[in-house]
């Protein structure tokens, strides 16, 4: 390797941790909005408006752009998994955001990152030993001193950013796989209609039986809304942007950093602050999580 193809790789990497970095840290403001908005707004209906919103937003470019066929592209099918995933984060988050103070709920959600080290060895072929598989099971530890107090306090609700966090690895996972094949504004529509399909449906089915019921937003709401779509649409797109440049296991601890700026917008907004044993699961998990990136420096 000549010194110019090294220096250009290094470039290439610290731009794509740089933005990866600034996505996580203005990700929470998407998450303060949903949780004021829950007061009057279904999370299922929130999440799907999210989501087409995107679409709305995105697909007429993407047309424009590359013809109708630019909406099928390559590997289809993986694409709407991934949107299915991204969907599914969303609403379990927001779920747990009605009842949950937002920095409980983004700590139990950070176990994502060692559930993205597993999925990237399962399904990228990345290579994982016994001591990153260590450190993963010690953070689930750390998440569960945050779940145990937050399920006798809101019951089932505190395992929702645990499963959050499982379908947002997935999302990451075919993010990174697909990241080399379609470019990030054609994936970040097929996610929105990959979401705004699968989650339109399960609204209008609960909406007919009478378990959810969809409101018409005022004219606020409807503006909140699509500040939480310009939001969704930028750091989805950087987090692309990020995973064209970096492997999947070298960004993850970066997405601890949504910490910082759900603890001040929590505190901000809702007077809510971090207790004695959410902070230690915060850093036993976060703790876990940093040994697997110096791990995955050591090894690479």
């Amino acid at each position: 390797m000549t010194a110019t193809s090294s220096t250009d790789d290094s470039s290439r990497i610290a731009t794509g941790l740089a933005v990866m970095a600034a996505a996580m840290l203005f990700v929470p403001i998407l998450d303060a909005i949903a949780k004021i908005m829950s007061a009057d707004m279904s999370p299922l209906q929130i999440s799907w408006s999210r989501f087409i919103i995107t679409l709305v937003v995105l697909a007429p470019f993407i047309v424009i752009r590359g013809g109708w066929g630019a909406l099928r592209p390559p590997h289809f099918r993986l694409h709407m998994l991934r949107g299915a995933g991204i969907a599914g984060a969303t609403v379990f988050f927001f779920m747990a955001l009605a009842s949950m103070p937002m920095a409980d709920v983004a700590a139990i959600f950070f176990v994502e990152p060692l559930i993205l080290t597993i999925f990237s060895t399962l399904f990228l072929g990345e290579r994982i030993g016994w001591r990153r598989l260590a450190a993963v099971a010690i953070g689930f530890l750390g998440a569960m001193l945050i779940i145990r107090p937050s399920f006798a306090d809101v019951g089932a609700t505190a395992l929702y950013p645990l499963a959050a966090a499982v379908c947002f690895a997935g999302y990451m996972t075919l993010t990174k796989k697909l990241s080399g094949t379609t470019d990030s504004w054609t994936m970040q529509t097929m996610a929105g209609i990959s979401g705004t399909v699968l989650l339109g449906t399960i609204l209008l089915f609960l909406d007919v039986r009478g378990s959810v019921e969809a409101v018409m937003p005022t004219l606020t709401q409807a503006g909140l809304l699509c500040v939480m779509a310009a939001v969704a649409i930028t750091c989805h797109t950087a987090i692309i942007f990020a995973l064209q440049r970096v492997d999947a296991g070298l960004v993850a601890p970066l997405q601890y950093l949504e910490i910082i700026g759900a603890t001040a917008y929590g505190y901000l907004f809702f007077n809510d602050f971090p207790d004695g044993m959410t902070w230690l699961g915060i850093a036993i998990i976060v703790g876990s999580g940093m040994f697997v990136f110096y791990r995955e420096r050591v090894t690479t």
